[in-house]
């Protein structure tokens, strides 16, 4: 599915080769590379540093620090997408070379912007030959290219005018020629591994998150630090909340909260506005942030948690929200968890539902919870457009107050046409001026149920009782499977069907349809529950049962050929016979007057489908 890649980029899990390049003239200096590609190993024509690799000064020589140092400057104030997106390659020559692990040749060392230090290792191994992106730099600049791949006999043959990227046979690559492309990676990565140069490694794009925010809202995070004064100077004898009292506080030296000292709370407030101090507003808060503890100052760490700290498992402190002794007890575990059915945006694959996830994995494996899984179903709601069709935005101007629908047509309105729209996985444009048909509808069933309020004697014939018993089972499997708009849909049909009766309005009917249009529009159904006649709140009512047998239709409606034409339909016992069915045919004028003056030569007769009459 679209989550679970969406998921699975995210995370970013990569099987291949660690790489290590002795640089030329250090005994300890190495470049470390992750391939997924060390088949191409003896392509290597270069190494490529990205400008902020902690090397980039030592590998340098002194004929090329200044360009390098000006390359440095330059890029660092490009942002990462804005480097991986350029098409222009960018790059500057050190003068440094590393070491082959294979072949112990030197390769020229580079710097350029295409290499991310905050991805991988920072470094790449430049197989012009084999990699688009080399190749493209390796043209720029004049680099050599080696072909080390090329593709089997019954893929063609391999062209020097662009890169092969894909799987093939490894040539010029030594006692590892001849090998495919899979049997090649695994060799070479043994050998690596053989001779201390490398070896299998795993890597992910997923990275750890800054778990802080500066600002009052959100979890204080329960650590402490100590505090340095200056020599000489005696802790008892001075107060760090004074602004004019030097003192270092040591961020090096955490300190978790005792346990029996938890929670920490936030201290009161009056302004909580984030400052200019990079600390946040907690920092203001002098006689909350510093506090003495045997003799000695420490200060609180002034970071509170983000949302993620509480929205990745809220869901368990639902199950018991005033439990004082632990986050939630092991029975409502058991009686509740795993969650039924988690609806959220798919904007959400990569963020809480995928985060959710990592901390149930980590309270599920500390035996926190006996479920592995925190949820059973997953549906994504589609996105509500403008009515130009485009994503809402206050650029776009295309963006609808939700309070001025409720304002206008009141809250159920804004809900049934919300639901009433298209199904909910779907993306759908707003049409404010299709508010007006639920309205509509709202006001046809307020007048069904004032008819039958009035009428209490009214029975129900055969064919409302069984639309009502469609209407209730439709609307009961709708709702279980989420399809809103269908639901809505036969309600609105059984509606018109209770307004053609005029005063004639069965009071069950009345009473069943508020029950099904009750969770849609809860003002409505308890108001039309109350005309009914009702004291008390509809929400304690039973749900509506269907009949299953009233369900089933003993008639059947088909349409009528005359030579492959359809001329007319006709409605007939589901078990009616050919003849039975010509002579309802017969009856249709449309149908007679097709074949007046002709002989029919045959009749093709499906129960239940068709009726197909062949005359000349």
């Amino acid at each position: 599915s679209g989550t679970m890649t969406a998921q699975e980029q995210w995370i970013g899990r990569s099987e291949g080769t660690e790489i290590e390049f002795k640089v030329d003239g250090s005994d300890d200096e190495k470049v470390t590379v992750f391939t997924t590609r060390a088949d191409t190993l003896f392509g290597v024509t270069y190494v490529t540093l990205a400008p902020e690799h902690p090397l980039v000064s030592s590998v340098t020589m002194a004929e090329q620090k200044e360009e390098v140092d000006a390359y440095v400057t330059t890029t660092s104030s490009r942002s990462d997408l804005d480097r991986t997106s350029s098409k222009e390659k960018t790059g500057v020559f050190t003068g440094g070379y590393a070491i082959h692990p294979l072949t112990n040749e030197k390769v020229p060392i580079w710097i350029g912007d295409y290499v991310l230090g905050s991805y991988g290792t920072g470094a790449v191994m430049a197989v012009p030959a084999h990699d688009e992106r080399d190749f493209e730099f390796a043209s720029k600049f004049g680099l050599d290219v080696k072909w080390v791949v090329e593709p089997t006999k019954k893929d063609g043959e391999l062209s020097t005018e662009e890169a092969f990227t894909q799987a093939g046979v490894n040539v010029n690559s030594g006692d590892f020629d001849g090998m495919k492309t899979k049997k090649a990676k695994k060799a070479i990565t043994a050998k690596l591994a053989e001779i201390s140069s490398g070896g299998p490694k795993i890597t992910y794009k997923l990275r750890d998150w800054v778990f802080s925010r500066q600002r009052y809202w959100g979890e204080p995070i329960p650590i402490y630090f100590p505090i340095d004064f200056p020599e000489g100077v005696e802790a008892s004898a001075v107060d760090p909340k004074d602004d004019d009292c030097e003192h270092t506080i040591r961020f090096d030296k955490p300190i978790p909260v005792d346990e029996a000292d938890l929670p920490l709370t936030l201290p009161e407030m009056e302004d909580f506005s984030p400052g200019d101090d990079p600390a946040g507003c907690l920092a203001r808060a002098k006689d909350w942030r510093y506090f003495q503890k045997d003799g000695k100052w420490f200060a609180r760490e002034t970071n509170t948690m983000p949302q993620w700290a509480g929205s990745c498992w809220y869901y368990f402190r639902f199950l018991d929200p005033k439990n004082g002794e632990s986050a939630f007890s092991p029975e409502l575990d058991e009686d509740w968890m795993p969650v039924d059915l988690y609806v959220g945006g798919a904007e959400h694959a990569v963020l809480h539902l995928l985060y959710a996830r990592f901390w149930h994995q980590v309270l599920y494996d500390l035996g926190y919870t006996k479920h592995p899984e925190p949820f059973q179903k997953l549906v994504h709601q589609g996105m509500i457009l403008g009515s130009d069709g485009e994503k809402m935005s206050k650029s776009r101007g295309n963006v609808v107050n939700p309070d001025d629908v409720v304002e206008i047509h009141g809250a159920d309105a804004l809900r049934l046409y919300e639901m009433f729209m298209g199904p909910l996985e779907a993306v759908k444009p707003w049409q404010t001026s299709q508010v007006s048909g639920v309205v509509r509808f709202q006001n046809k069933l307020f007048n069904v149920v004032q008819a039958a309020a009035k009428n209490d004697a009214v029975e129900m014939d055969e064919e409302t009782t069984k639309i009502l018993h469609k209407t209730m089972k439709k609307v009961t499997e709708d709702i279980e499977e989420m399809s809103f708009n269908t639901a809505i849909s036969a309600m609105m049909v059984l509606t018109n069907h209770l307004t053609s009766l005029k005063d004639q309005v069965p009071r069950e009917a009345a009473e069943k349809l508020t029950l099904m249009v009750s969770p849609f529009a809860p003002h409505l159904g308890e108001e039309c529950w109350s005309i009914l006649g009702h004291d008390d709140t509809l929400a304690y009512h039973p749900w509506v049962e269907h009949d299953e047998a009233l369900c089933v239709d003993n008639t059947v409606k088909m349409g009528v050929q005359v030579n492959g034409k359809t001329r007319g339909e006709i409605e007939i016992p589901k078990d009616a016979d050919q003849e039975g069915a010509m002579a309802e045919a017969m009856k249709v004028q449309s149908v007679s007057n097709q074949l007046d003056g002709k002989d029919v030569k045959k009749i093709i007769y499906v129960p239940g489908r068709i009726l197909n009459i062949v005359a000349k």
